[in-house]
């Protein structure tokens, strides 16, 4: 496979078997390599942990302590109603994360330094389960949105503030740097710190929208 990045549909449903099924796709999950001895499955499966782990902490009074290590903006707190009543209900966020990078086996590059990449994997991981799924059309877009918080610009702020998904997909990016910690070297490692304050000015913008609304 080429390391280009395809630019249409049809260059998007060329990288996907013609007849996936879900179980293949499982599979193909468990058989990728996200990072050195963590499958794209076993990433989900990360993820799904820490946003559970959160939200539960946010919504349930009986579950006030985190079973995970976290670093937790302030404006979580001070809009935790908010947060909890505006994000899609759990067992659409359990689906979401554990796919969200159903694609990554099939627009998996090795460049000229055996370094792999994942080419639009947010876009291509939209096109397997939109293929698998098109009824599922909640998850297909939380799927498809799943990087917006990670790159979001500041001009960009208002806009998606504006999508019902956003608060959804605003916990999904905090749990998923916080699962992905270790890869990062840690929560003191510069990545860490990057990802972490990109969220947090996100977050904080957002927020600020959706409370002036």
């Amino acid at each position: 496979m080429e390391n280009t990045i395809p630019k249409t549909v049809k260059q998007f449903n060329k990288m996907i078997p013609l007849n996936l099924t879900y179980k293949q796709l499982l599979k193909d999950m468990d058989a990728c390599e996200q990072t050195n001895g963590i499958s794209v499955s076993k990433h989900g499966n990360m993820v799904r942990d820490y946003y559970l782990d959160l939200y539960y902490h946010l919504a349930y009074k009986d579950c006030d302590t985190l079973q995970y290590k976290w670093k937790i903006p302030k404006w979580i707190y001070e809009n935790k109603t908010l947060l909890v009543n505006e994000s899609c209900c759990d067992y659409i966020m359990q689906e979401y994360l554990l796919m969200h990078d159903c694609g990554k086996p099939y627009c998996r590059t090795v460049d000229e330094n055996g370094k792999q990449h994942f080419i639009d994997h947010a876009q291509v991981s939209y096109e397997v389960y939109k293929k698998l799924f098109p009824e599922k059309t909640t998850i297909c877009e939380l799927i498809k949105m799943d990087m917006v918080v990670h790159t979001l610009k500041d001009e960009g702020v208002v806009e998606f503030s504006k999508n019902i998904l956003a608060l959804s997909l605003l916990l999904a990016a905090l749990s998923e740097i916080h699962a992905n910690a270790s890869m990062f070297g840690g929560f003191e490692s510069t990545s860490f710190k990057i990802k972490w304050k990109q969220i947090d000015r996100r977050g904080r913008a957002i927020i600020e929208n959706l409370v002036n609304r």
